[in-house]
């Protein structure tokens, strides 16, 4: 075998490996234990509000209800 087909496979193995690795790390990160209390949080994000829309804020960054913005 020449030198660079040689180290083209080991190249290509070694990075496999490392991908497959990965994966299942990301697979037993997201999977892992205490972590549905976070996932279901994040997915309940657009129905916080669902009574009425999030109050606006001012420009200086003070919440305001808009009844009082509009009298």
């Amino acid at each position: 075998m020449e030198t660079p087909t040689l180290l083209q496979q080991i190249a290509d193995n070694w990075l496999l490996v490392w991908m497959g690795t990965f994966f299942i790390g990301v697979i037993l990160w997201v999977l892992r234990p205490g972590s549905r209390k976070q996932y279901a949080d994040t997915a309940n994000i657009p129905f916080r509000n669902e009574d009425r829309p999030a109050p606006r804020k001012d420009a200086d960054g003070v919440a305001r209800d808009t009844k009082e913005l509009q009298s």
